[in-house]
């Protein structure tokens, strides 16, 4: 392990974490938005697979190099996900995963078709890594985690915009889709992983499952 924090800026350089079999670099791109980019690359086989192409492609794309991107995984609809992504995938020819109920969105709003959509249980190759789909439905209907259940470690999360530190995503008001994010948060996250899992969300700093658990209770009493 290196000295990763998880902490970027807009315009900074990446946050390079470096695991036995799976390397991450963390970029924020947009200073408004400050959306967090992840590239993920097998370090058996140097294929690479990109969790948002939210913006900035020349960014993205330097960041991938000459070994270029098998796959971009787009987390969910929201527009400020996937700016990058027509220019990006135009670039590198990369497959482009999305949950299946956002699919469609995904595509009238980038121009670009969904390569394969996302079910839950579903598994994404990178090179030799494997990443386990979790759905998670509230924030937007395809919202989807990605889970690289390390060998050699403890878990590794990419929660898109459905966990963050201090609470669950956004949902805008909906008491309904706010008790169904945090069900299913609770039950496929933190009922299934371990304390030291480390998650990485879409915008700002990473955590842990062990950090955020006791206050499940207070985000269900608060309502967001």
């Amino acid at each position: 392990m290196n000295d990763y924090t998880g902490q970027v800026r807009t315009g900074g350089p990446a946050d390079v974490r470096e695991l036995a079999g799976l390397r991450i670099a963390k970029v924020a791109v947009d200073e408004k938005m400050s959306n967090n980019c992840y590239l993920l690359t097998c370090r058996a086989t140097g294929e690479q697979l990109l969790v948002d192409a939210a913006d900035d492609a020349g960014t993205l794309l330097a960041l991938a190099g000459e070994a270029g991107l098998a796959t971009v995984v787009t987390t969910h609809q929201h527009w400020d996900h996937h700016r990058a992504l027509a220019e990006v995938v135009a670039a590198t020819g990369a497959a482009v995963l999305a949950g299946e109920p956002d699919a469609a969105a995904v595509t009238e709003q980038t121009g670009v078709e969904v390569t394969r959509p996302l079910r839950h249980g579903d598994t994404v190759a990178v090179g030799d890594c494997t990443l386990e789909v979790i759905a998670l439905a509230g924030h937007t209907p395809g919202s989807v985690a990605l889970l690289y259940d390390d060998p050699a470690g403890h878990p590794h999360l990419w929660t898109g915009d459905s966990l963050f530190p201090g609470g669950v995503g956004n949902t805008f008001g909906d008491s309904d889709a706010f008790r169904q994010l945090l069900d299913e948060v609770s039950t496929k996250v933190f009922d299934r992983l371990p304390d030291d899992t480390w998650f990485y969300p879409g915008h700002g700093n990473d955590s842990t499952l062990g950090a955020e658990r006791p206050h499940l209770p207070e985000w269900r009493e608060r309502g967001w």
